[in-house]
């Protein structure tokens, strides 16, 4: 057994070798953030015209309602030094200990320290006070219009959640009991950490949400069997090799978002869809997007439709010698595959025999949470930076994306990293979801002021390719599937698009959870469910009150609308034939691409 001496000696010599591996960090820390880029301040913040609005507001409110404002500033004085009262008496009385406290159901404060450390306590209780009385400010201005009133109530909850104690060293019990409990080291390696991300991100501070090392794509994720058997310089086009003696007729193509990689369909053979679909017996093409670099500059959403759309649906109908074929869009490529139809409606293409949207918004009169970012000052800013960049870099959608859901991708995962010192853990969702991509310049300005913006594809038509095309052009067989708590593609925005939609023959199914977890549901999970309902695809709310609840996944009743749209059973097909020779296996090249913007 160490005697105290030898304890002491050895707890000062990893202070030391702590110390030396903080001043070699510190110097690295300097030199990565050196290598970062001139921020563009139209992307950092709202413009100057929300705070002229907002502060107009609040000096109206203040000259118009004084007594009201004055109301809201004495309550809150009175709730702060009603707690100090509280926690002074509480210590002058009965020692080193908080006040009563129930808790709080917010689970930043789980540590139980922060009901019964006076200090914590104190801090705790004080941020609550704090961030409800900014709330209650914010919600007694009046005189803004809709949208205004919703970013105001935005960058607010994005403050109030910038300051939660947590975020900080001195404020955290968590951290600060990892720090003791390992002499310091929890803080080096959380400094490792940060430094590491720094680097990977040129300068740009992106919290690393999974271990990068623990995947790799076509080894223990994307591992569906198959092989490309077209390529061009937008997409390769991957077809699955069959796992049943027979197939349905007509082939199935899914068009995966390009804003992300295609494999969250086939992460683990346990909830891949890809896989799921293969087994039921069909035909399976999947398209991989090129990853743009600024040599994309030019490229547009009538580029995507021209050489990925309609490009892959020649090829398919080539490769199987079928006249039709049936397709699934998922978010941004739902949308596309709507303009697609709409397209091949306007030239009398009959290629078509049904299509299936994820996710996919065609209406955008409810921009959903997305309306603060979607305002001239943001989108401006977007413009601007393609024509610099001749990309959207990925490293901008990332952030819009993560700040949308602050606490869980943003702050919680920097705790664990920064000051817990933590590795990132081995989560193949995260994993894929920080392997994003880039966006070219023109196809993203397009989609956020033609699309997002100006609502076109409902209102006076999207021009694509010599067509001026509208969502009612959309005239095949279609099911929609949406889910509840979706917050990028809300589904009753979904909803209304599908209901614009000029098809005679409508489905819609409401799947439980969010935009990736409701669509990535197995039925081997039975863990989220979903809505059908006879009701006409007209008013989303007549429609959900007449809705049936079915307990499981949606992909079964979804695989027997399908089956019926997708004629006889014929002997499986083998990927390629003569004049599509294989070029590599599954899950391709594109897939790997990294490309920095």
């Amino acid at each position: 057994m160490a005697t105290k001496e030898e304890t002491q000696n050895a707890a000062s010599q990893q202070f030391q070798e702590n110390l030396v591996k903080i001043e070699a960090l510190t110097q690295r820390l300097i030199e990565a953030l050196s290598r970062k880029r001139t921020p563009n301040p139209a992307l950092e913040g709202p413009g100057m015209d929300f705070y002229l609005t907002t502060g107009a507001a609040f000096i109206k409110e203040l000259s118009d309602n004084p007594a009201k404002m004055l109301e809201a500033q004495v309550s809150y004085w009175g709730q702060a030094m009603k707690h100090y009262v509280e926690a002074s008496h509480a210590l002058t009385q009965g020692g080193l200990k908080a006040p009563a406290d129930p808790g709080s159901s917010d689970r930043r404060f789980a540590n139980p320290l922060w009901d019964t450390h006076p200090y914590f306590n104190f801090i705790k209780k004080q941020y609550l006070i704090s961030s409800q009385a900014m709330e209650d400010a914010v919600s007694r201005i009046e005189g803004l219009d809709p949208v205004d009133r919703r970013r105001l109530d935005y960058f607010t909850r994005q403050i109030i959640d910038m300051m939660s104690p947590t975020n900080f060293l001195a404020t955290n019990p968590d951290a600060l009991e990892r720090a003791v409990a390992t002499e310091g080291a929890s803080l080096v390696k959380g400094l490792e950490n940060l430094v590491r991300d720094i680097e990977d991100n040129q300068g740009e501070l992106v919290v690393t949400l999974s271990d990068k090392n623990a995947f790799t794509v076509g080894q223990n994720i994307g591992t569906a069997e198959g092989s490309v058997v077209y390529r061009n310089r937008m997409m390769e086009l991957i077809q699955y090799k069959p796992t049943t003696e027979t197939v349905h007729k007509t082939p199935l193509i899914i068009f995966p978002p390009w804003i992300n990689k295609f494999y969250i369909l086939d992460l683990k053979p346990v909830n891949s869809l890809i896989r799921w679909v293969i087994d039921q017996g069909f035909t399976l093409f999947v398209v991989s997007w090129k990853n743009p670099d600024p040599s994309y500059a030019d490229v547009g959403m009538d580029t995507y439709i021209e050489e990925g759309y309609l490009t892959a649906i020649d090829h398919v109908k080539q490769i199987t010698g079928e006249k039709k074929v049936n397709t699934v869009g998922y978010c941004i490529a739902g949308t596309t595959l709507s303009l697609t139809l709409a397209l091949m409606e306007k030239r009398k293409d009959k290629s078509i025999n049904s299509a299936t949207f994820f996710t996919t918004l065609t209406d955008f009169s409810d921009q959903g949470e997305f309306a603060v970012y979607l305002q001239d000052d943001f989108v401006d800013g977007i413009e601007s930076q393609c024509v610099a960049d001749g990309i959207l870099s990925s490293h901008f959608m990332t952030r819009t994306f993560s700040f949308l859901r602050a606490n869980d991708l943003i702050y919680q995962p920097a705790i664990r990293s920064y000051m817990m010192g933590e590795s990132p853990p081995a989560f193949d969702l995260l994993f894929w979801n920080g392997d994003s991509t880039n966006l070219p310049g023109r196809m993203a300005v397009e989609y956020l002021r033609g699309l997002c913006q100006g609502d076109n594809f409902t209102r006076d038509g999207f021009p694509v390719l010599g067509e001026t095309l509208h969502v009612s052009d959309v005239k095949v067989p279609l099911c929609a599937v949406a889910c509840e708590t979706d917050h990028i593609a809300p589904w009753i925005a979904s909803f209304n698009g599908v209901a614009q939609m000029g098809s005679s023959d409508k489905t819609f199914i409401l799947s439980e959870s969010g935009h990736i977890a409701g669509i990535v549901n197995p039925p081997s999970k039975k863990k989220y469910g979903h809505y059908t309902s006879e009701a006409p695809v007209h008013n989303p709310n007549e429609w959900k009150g007449q809705a049936a609840y079915h307990e499981g996944s949606w992909w079964p009743r979804w695989g027997e609308w399908l089956a019926s749209r997708s004629g006889r059973m014929i002997a499986a097909r083998e990927p390629g034939d003569e004049n599509h020779p294989v070029l590599g296996p599954a899950p391709g090249t594109y897939v790997s691409e990294a490309v920095t913007g």
